[in-house]
């Protein structure tokens, strides 16, 4: 005789759910991955480091750097002992929290998941550079006049493109409901029952 087990059929649920978010998270930064190594190859075989070559006049030059820092050459300039040890073990670590965060992400959060899948896949583009080379290739060279952006790559922009969705899917669940009538308060508590 069967009998329907709701704990058993919700796990079983739950259990396939994971799985189509970590194919979904693992198909979309194997595709990111992918880019992203494709164009720091491509410009490394043909700059050398400081080399540029015009883009958009005043604008955009494709500049090769090595970059033994963090995002945007944070970190690049100074001296600290056992840095590529360090910038690396904190990548390590930042990329352990957001793959957990990305596979245990709510049901339904797909703006969230792309985020965090952007994120994921550029953490993952650095660290192969950094374990790889002991530094990351960056050639986008952004400026305007004498101002120039710090030099970045595809794995910078993907990071910034997740946090971005991040950022707006937050804003998105706390945006008030349009038309909806707030909460009564219930007299002599905080309205949850407390007294």
């Amino acid at each position: 005789m069967l009998v329907w087990n709701p704990v058993t059929d919700e796990n079983r649920k739950e259990t396939e759910g994971l799985r189509r978010r970590a194919f979904l998270l693992t198909m979309g930064v194997s595709v990111i991955l992918a880019f992203d190594q494709a164009t720091k190859a491509l410009v490394a075989s043909r700059l050398v480091p400081g080399e540029s070559i015009e883009v958009v006049p005043g604008l955009l030059h494709f500049t090769l750097v090595h970059n033994t820092g963090m995002a945007f050459g944070l970190l690049s300039g100074s001296d600290i002992p056992f840095k590529s040890v360090f910038v690396t073990l904190l990548s390590l670590a930042a990329l352990a929290a957001v793959m957990y965060y990305a596979v245990r992400s709510p049901r339904g959060e797909t703006t969230t998941l792309l985020g965090l899948t952007f994120i994921l896949g550029g953490a993952l583009g650095n660290i192969l550079d950094r374990a790889h080379l002991g530094y990351v290739i960056d050639f986008v060279d952004v400026f305007y006049r004498d101002t120039h952006w710090p030099a970045f790559n595809l794995a910078d922009s993907s990071i910034c493109v997740g946090v971005g969705l991040l950022l707006l899917e937050s804003l998105r669940k706390h945006e008030p409901a349009i038309g909806r009538e707030p909460e009564p308060e219930v007299a002599g508590g905080s309205g949850r029952g407390e007294p």
